[in-house]
C-alpha cells in the first residue's frame, strides 16, 4: 500500500512538473485548443438556441479543457477518460434525478458519489465528470426536461467536439503527443521497426 501511494505521488509530481514548465509555444497551443474547443460549442449554442437556454455550454466542459489542452500527459485527460467520464456521469446524474427529483441534499451527493465509483470501475476517471453529474440534478429549466437526451446533447456531442479539437491542436508540434497512452503508438512503432528491418 505504501509503495503504491509513493509511486502515485512520484508520477503525479512528474506530470505536474512537466505541465508547469514554462514553454511559451506549448502554452500558445493550449490556448488555441481551448479557444477553438469551447468556441465551437458556444458558436453552435448561439446559433441554435436563445441566449437564455444555456444547455450546450455546460460548466464541466471548462474544467475538461484545462485537462485536455493544458495537461495532456495526465492519465485523467485521455480520450477514454474524457468521453467515458462525462457520459457515465451524465447517465448517473439523470438516473438519480429521476429517482430523487426534489431532494437536492440527497440527489446531489448521490449523483457525484455514484459517478466517481462508476468512473473508477470503468477506468474512465475524469474529475469534470462529477460536475456533469451535479449539473444533471441541480439545474433548473431545460436540462431536467431533456432527461436522458442530456447524455447525448450536450454531453456526448460536446465531448466529441472537444476531443476532435484536442487531437488536432495537441499533435501539431513534435513536442505534444495526444493521446499519451502507449497503446495507441505500439502498432505504429512495430510497423516502423518492421519496415526498418526489411530495408536492411
Amino acid at each position: 500500500m505504501k509503495k503504491t501511494i509513493k509511486r502515485t505521488f512520484r508520477v503525479s509530481k512528474y506530470v505536474m512538473y512537466r505541465e508547469t514548465m514554462v514553454d511559451y509555444k506549448e502554452k500558445f497551443w493550449s490556448f488555441l485548443g481551448a479557444f477553438f474547443g469551447i468556441g465551437i460549442i458556444a458558436f453552435m449554442q448561439s446559433h441554435s438556441l436563445s441566449a437564455t437556454e444555456n444547455i450546450f455550454l455546460i460548466g464541466s466542459f471548462g474544467a475538461s479543457s484545462v485537462l485536455i489542452y493544458g495537461a495532456i500527459q495526465s492519465p485523467l485527460a485521455q480520450p477514454r477518460n474524457l468521453v467515458g467520464g462525462h457520459v457515465i456521469s451524465a447517465l448517473v446524474g439523470v438516473t438519480v434525478y429521476k429517482i430523487v427529483p426534489d431532494i437536492i441534499w440527497l440527489s446531489a451527493p448521490l449523483a457525484v458519489a455514484f459517478s466517481i465509483v462508476l468512473m473508477q470501475y470503468t477506468k474512465t476517471l475524469h474529475p469534470p465528470g462529477g460536475a456533469t453529474a451535479l449539473i444533471a440534478v441541480s439545474s433548473t429549466g431545460k436540462i431536467p426536461e431533456l432527461g436522458y437526451g442530456y447524455v447525448l446533447s450536450p454531453v456526448l456531442t460536446g465531448c466529441l467536439i472537444l476531443l476532435i479539437v484536442a487531437l488536432v491542436f495537441n499533435n501539431i508540434t513534435s513536442n505534444r503527443k495526444y493521446p499519451a497512452q502507449t497503446v495507441f503508438r505500439k502498432p505504429l512503432r512495430k510497423k516502423h521497426n518492421h519496415l526498418h528491418k526489411l530495408k536492411k
